[in-house]
């Protein structure tokens, strides 16, 4: 059974519930915030593009994910001279907006800062991982999304794991 034509009502409440997604993806695959925002873009324009191809079989947030990563990988390969410039600076008022003072949110921002900084540093495969293990996706999800086996994520995982934990060591003392 084909999916009803594309609408954009249909979209736009996908995009409601699910545009966190995008947002975590575009933030964890473009160094910049400007970048971040034309990626946000160009996987929005991906999902339009690919809506009439949801043919349902598998969870909407897995098939957003599957998009969403596909896109932001093909655009890191097609824009490498990017990976130079890594310089979160990303607005993280809405993040740190509970913090109790403005000291509490400066320290919490910057080590949202770092967090970020080390999974850019990560190679593209083992960025994708983290970001679906940090949004709590299951092995079998995340499987799912970037199409390797189960046991393959949680080899993959746990060595990418290894390699953040090398690249905040230092950082995770402040977080106690």
């Amino acid at each position: 059974m084909t999916s009803p034509a594309p609408t954009a009502e249909r979209f736009q409440l996908w995009l409601a519930e699910h545009r966190g997604i995008v947002i975590k993806v575009a933030r964890s695959f473009a160094p910049t915030p400007g970048d971040a925002a034309d990626l946000q873009q160009e996987i929005l324009l991906q999902l339009w593009l690919s809506l009439e191809n949801y043919a349902g079989q598998a969870k909407l947030s897995t098939w957003i994910y599957r998009v969403s990563l596909n896109t932001a990988l093909t655009w890191r390969r097609g824009v490498a001279r990017r990976e130079r410039r890594i310089a979160p600076t990303a607005d993280f008022s809405q993040v740190a907006a509970e913090a109790a003072s403005p000291a509490e949110r400066a320290d919490q921002r910057e080590l949202l800062e770092k967090l970020y900084a080390a999974i850019h540093a990560l190679p593209a495969s083992d960025r994708a991982l983290v970001l679906l293990s940090l949004d709590g996706l299951a092995y079998r999800e995340i499987a799912d999304i970037t199409g390797l086996t189960e046991n393959h994520v949680g080899v993959a995982l746990t060595r990418a794991r290894r390699r953040l934990a090398g690249l905040l060591k230092g950082v995770t003392d402040e977080l106690e």
